[in-house]
């Protein structure tokens, strides 16, 4: 399989993804009789035995992993200059991970009205689900039954709107409220710990139906109910809420991080609720993933 590629909001030009750990991803998700025998045997333990993803989290917040953090900064051009401390001050790989940036960094598009991409990652964007023609790969559709555990949710949402975020380990991993909203109790399902890197998901786009995740039901004004949902992947088991559930929250507040690994987020709009940007949408029907920030703008209210 080619490199990932996608597209530079900033830049508007398309770009090839640096993978981090690549050779383990070509190695486990390869086409090779090697690579099939291997994944059979390996997948299973990694993904379903936490005690191998809390051993390696607990690796990379020992001051071991420091010596990580400036090669790490150099190899994959993270701009130093948008964290709110210095690089000094990280005293593991799992601070730098979960750092915080200066608000400046991040400016929040203005307007009630206007939708935010919650995190920095890069986006899909689905209009109607109903009417795509499945995820990532054509024909491997994920089912929001088994998404959200719920027979009457998914029915509601099922020709509604969707925005997919991958976050890669390169990016801030530090997640927001798109919109105004009152969010209620983050309601946890249990599920293994997959990779979510895009070879991995085009074999296995159950991956994000399955995982690890967080459901938070968020009302909203304009965008009427919204489905907010944090997807755990490999050495991301613990999915932290820094938010206070039942009380008002305004559009790019912190909702809560990852640690270690990568990860994604999915929202869910009811049908007609959303008019997703259009460069989202124009990239998204060519299945190229849109690389954005936090604070830049999602789509508008209908």
């Amino acid at each position: 399989m080619t490199a990932p590629r996608y597209i530079d909001r900033k830049t508007h030009q398309e770009r090839t993804e640096k993978v981090y750990g690549k050779f383990f991803i070509d190695l486990l998700y390869g086409t090779s009789w090697f690579s099939k025998v291997l994944s059979l045997l390996v997948l299973p333990l990694f993904s379903h035995i936490n005690f191998l993803s809390r051993l390696y989290g607990d690796i990379q917040k020992s001051r071991l992993s420091k010596k990580k953090i400036q090669p790490f900064i150099e190899k994959f051009h993270v701009d130093a200059s948008e964290f709110l401390e210095p690089v000094d001050n990280f005293q593991s790989f799992n601070d730098f991970f979960i750092r915080k940036l200066k608000p400046e960094a991040r400016p929040i598009t203005p307007g009630a009205d206007i939708a935010i991409l919650p995190a920095d990652g890069r986006y899909l964007v689905y209009p109607n689900i109903q009417k795509s023609d499945g995820f990532f790969v054509k024909g491997r559709k994920f089912s929001l039954e088994t998404l959200l555990k719920d027979t009457d949710l998914a029915h509601k949402y099922a020709q509604g709107s969707m925005a997919i975020v991958r976050l890669a380990p390169v990016d801030y991993h530090r997640f927001h409220f798109p919109m105004n909203c009152i969010p209620d109790a983050p309601k946890p399902i249990q599920g293994p710990l997959f990779s979510v890197n895009p070879k991995a998901l085009q074999k296995h786009a159950h991956i994000l139906a399955e995982n690890k995740r967080v459901i938070n039901h968020l009302k909203t004004e304009n965008f009427g109910p919204v489905l907010f949902i944090e997807v755990g992947a490999t050495y991301v088991g613990t999915i932290h809420q820094t938010f206070i559930p039942h009380q008002p929250r305004i559009k790019g507040d912190e909702k809560g991080y990852f640690s270690f690994g990568g990860s994604s987020l999915i929202l869910l709009f009811e049908p007609f609720r959303i008019q997703f940007d259009q460069d989202l949408i124009e990239a998204s029907h060519r299945r190229i993933e849109v690389l954005g920030q936090m604070g830049q703008s999602l789509g508008h209210a209908f």
